[in-house]
């Protein structure tokens, strides 16, 4: 009997006790947690380098899956990452599709450079995709949507609704064959539909959109965020944004993650029992990526690599003389390789004039053969073709830049097509250019010419500065693929140098300059020296080194038994990350 009532006791203590606890330890936590991680221009930057590299994304997405819940991470891209390197390109795109594939992504929208190898080739990809290709405004001759508008997800009880936009300007940043017959809403209006028709199907709605946030843009996802209520995220691309914090327009949260794999954009939404959304976004960078790479996506880079090798062995045409890239030539004279490159930005563009860089040409190709490897080690950093309506005036100052150091070598030297000019060695720099002729006629200072260069020089490289206000009137294929084109239909014919140059005073030295002119930096000059290895600490020898396509200076430090570090040191090497194709380095001789 006693045991009994001290039994009852102790029953009656635990009640009162739970019952005095407060309620909110009481009750089940009701809040939820859903990550959105997204990826935008990526540029088909696959390998770790200048970015964190897709298998560490991959690697950072499951260590995500893994703490969160597999269903509770949706994996977004914003566009511009199927176009972009020769990796990619020669599969037209197919092999980054199976890496998105093999990450385990959600859903894309497509950006301008997505449509580089044609609406067709992008349906063809789209139907390999095991995610939805997104656009709500990107529309057919009969007013249907090329792609699926928008899709819908139900994470443990919240309704997730993810539309799709694209930048109108896709319309003259690809090539406008390859848009032919689309037309490109004005994503505004587009949005507002979509808001109508997701507002009573979902908690969330989030625009993925390839929109950008360049003041110099008439469609922005700002003005968007402006002008239509009710979308809680826009995970956006286009403009190259790093956004570490987002950008919040009204009750609106944009995101980006800059560019080419850099950082990886994570936000966490944490949902109340009202529903209420919290957004917390943060950009994972190449300095955090310290996560284990994803082994199957490291397994499908490899086999791109392999194809690659592959598909570039291939023969598009022959010569029967040395197309000549030689450093030493191309930074100081017109040679038949630039004339070649030239040509073929005329041919694809039908721009007045063509303007590209010495420095942008990496290597000579010898009489026989011509294959697309060939072209890729001549122009091997992925620049695409622009066009820009430049005034006569502007277009004399570049070719000043251009000539600022001869006979001394530069990296601006101009190849040109559809010009000519005469340069004056004796004169001071910003003097030395006169008779400019377009199509044989002198240059007018205060008429406008369509110029086809490289998005380099657009941008101001190469102290082309005189360029990058300009608006792009036009954006075409990348110049590799645009040569290849050009050899595969034309071949050589027409490349022999015409002396579009004509140069007076040649053996004069250049006179002190009166105009300041962009400065140019000389290449360093390298003292060998003596450095340790990892097998021994003896010292070693150094050798020379040519760099080779998808090397990195990681790669050969791994091959030579040292560390990119000290490889960047004996070499001078500000940026180790900018290496080049044909340039030469001195690395142990192990």
């Amino acid at each position: 009997m006693f045991k009994k009532k001290v039994f009852i006791s102790l029953i009656s203590l635990l009640l009162v006790a739970i019952l005095s606890l407060p309620v909110q330890l009481m009750a089940a936590p009701t809040d939820k947690t859903i990550v959105f991680v997204h990826t935008n221009d990526t540029h088909s930057r696959i390998e770790e380098g200048d970015g964190i590299g897709f298998a560490k994304i991959a690697g950072k997405i499951n260590e995500l899956k893994a703490s969160l819940g597999k269903d509770h991470v949706i994996v977004l891209d914003a566009g511009d990452t199927l176009h972009g390197i020769p990796l990619s390109t020669v599969s037209k795109g197919e092999g980054i599709v199976n890496i998105l594939n093999t990450i385990g992504y959600d859903a894309m929208t497509p950006g301008n450079h997505d449509f580089n190898y044609g609406k067709s080739r992008l349906i063809e990809l789209s139907k390999k995709m095991n995610f939805p290709l997104l656009s709500a405004n990107v529309k057919t001759a009969d007013s249907t949507t090329l792609f699926s508008p928008y899709f819908i997800k139900e994470i443990d009880g919240i309704k997730i609704a993810v539309f799709g936009l694209s930048t109108p300007e896709t319309t003259y940043k690809t090539h406008p064959k390859n848009v032919e017959g689309l037309t490109f809403e004005d994503p505004s209006k587009a949005a507002k539909a979509m808001v109508a028709e997701l507002k009573g199907k979902a908690d969330i709605i989030i625009a993925l959109s390839h929109l950008g946030l360049d003041e110099s843009s008439t469609y922005t996802s700002e003005k968007v965020a402006n002008e239509v209520e009710g979308i809680d995220l826009i995970i956006d691309g286009h403009s190259h944004t790093t956004l570490p914090e987002g950008k919040k327009v009204k009750d609106t949260l944009i995101v980006q993650t800059g560019e080419y794999d850099k950082a990886l954009g994570i936000v966490t939404a944490t949902i109340g029992a009202d529903k209420k959304v919290t957004f917390v976004p943060s950009l994972y960078t190449t300095k955090a990526a310290t996560v284990a790479a994803d082994e199957k996506v490291s397994a499908v880079i490899s086999e791109m690599k392999s194809t690659f090798d592959v598909l570039t062995g291939e023969k598009i045409a022959s010569t029967p003389v040395k197309l000549e890239g030689t450093r030493e030539l191309v930074r100081t004279s017109e040679t038949n390789m630039g004339n070649l490159i030239v040509n073929a930005m005329l041919d694809v563009t039908g721009a007045d004039i063509a303007l590209t860089n010495g420095g942008g040409i990496r290597a000579s190709i010898n009489a026989g053969d011509i294959t697309k490897k060939d072209i890729i080690n001549v122009l091997p950093f992925g620049n695409y073709i622009v066009t820009l309506n430049v005034k006569g005036a502007d277009i004399i100052s570049a070719l000043e830049v251009g000539a600022a150091a001869y006979p001394e070598t530069l990296g601006a030297f101009p190849h040109i097509g559809g010009i000519t000019f005469t340069l004056d060695a004796s004169k001071a720099v910003g003097s030395r250019v006169t008779e400019v002729k377009v199509g044989g006629k002198l240059i007018d200072k205060a008429a406008a010419y369509s110029v086809a260069t490289n998005d380099f020089i657009a941008a101001g490289g190469d102290g082309y500065v005189m360029f990058k206000d300009y608006a792009i009137t036009g954006e075409y294929s990348a110049l590799d693929e645009a040569v290849m084109t050009y050899l595969a239909s034309k071949g050589v014919k027409n490349t022999e140098v015409m002396n579009k140059i004509t140069v007076l005073n040649e053996k004069s030295k250049p006179a002190p300059a009166t105009t300041i002119a962009p400065v140019v930096t000389p290449a360093p000059v390298v003292t060998p020296v003596a450095i340790p290895t990892k097998a021994a600490d003896s010292p070693s020898k150094l050798v020379k080194y040519s760099i080779q396509f998808g090397d990195t200076l990681a790669k050969i430090a791994s091959k030579t038994g040292t560390t990119y570090k000290d490889l960047a040191k004996i070499n001078k090497i500000v940026d180790p990350h900018k290496i080049y194709v044909g340039d030469t380095l001195l690395v142990p001789a192990n």
